[in-house]
């Protein structure tokens, strides 16, 4: 129905925020192993695939060029953390404090994770919009079920590929390293598959209270602009 505008509505930021929120949480937790009946998978995985929802949600109601810019802004907030928290634990701090193995247990991210996360994140966001993007105006809209999962299942695939391959590839056996990406991705679909009708939900209240239908139509796919 509607091409969009350049306006950012309260609801766009509060959708914007959780992503955001979440893509940073999932990140500061994501050094806890947790046990699935014999699955050992980080503990994001139970919080990371939300990301993708919100995802889902904005591309479906705003466009594919606003969520680039929260993308982006995803992006840039996950270095900023990174970074800072590189630089809290480089600080020296006096003798008689005793948490900072903890802290660095907790937030020392190794440059090559730290690698893996970004590009996966990158990666995997981008391909999920802009699949159910094009996927929109292919079906007028139509299938929305369809469009969220088969865009999670190009989207969490590269993520995860990207991954596991860049922190772990070389470290492991390969059959290992291909468990470690079957395990997450089925996890990550699934989880979105589970979800599906709360997304529906969200969408259509979202659609109703914002007025507002976005086709990407006639649209380039740039990855690499933040423009709106």
């Amino acid at each position: 129905m509607s091409n969009g505008d350049s306006r950012f509505s309260p609801l766009f930021f509060i959708l914007a925020c959780s992503f955001v929120s979440s893509l940073l949480i999932s990140n500061i937790i994501a050094g806890k192993l947790a046990d699935f009946h014999g699955v050992v998978l980080p503990a994001a995985v139970i919080l990371f695939p939300v990301t993708y929802i919100f995802g889902d949600v904005l591309t479906e109601v705003y466009g594919f060029r606003k969520t680039r810019l929260v993308i982006w802004t995803g992006l840039g907030a996950n270095v900023f953390m990174t970074l800072l928290f590189m630089a809290v634990l480089a600080l020296p701090y006096p003798e008689f404090w005793t948490g900072q193995s903890a802290y660095m247990t907790v937030l020392g991210f190794t440059p090559r994770i730290v690698l893996a996360s970004l590009v996966g994140y990158w990666v995997g966001e981008f391909l999920n919009s802009m699949v159910l993007s094009r996927l929109k105006v292919k079906t007028n809209g139509r299938f929305l079920w369809m469009r969220t999962i088969l865009s999670t299942v190009v989207g969490e695939g590269a993520d995860t590929v990207i991954f596991i391959g860049i922190a772990f590839g070389g470290t492991v056996p390969l059959s290992v390293l291909t468990s470690m990406m079957a395990a997450q991705y089925f996890w990550k679909v699934g989880y979105e598959v589970l979800l599906t009708p709360v997304t529906y939900l969200v969408v259509r209240w979202v659609k109703c209270r914002e007025q507002l239908d976005v086709y990407d139509r006639g649209i380039k796919y740039h990855w690499f602009k933040v423009e709106v």
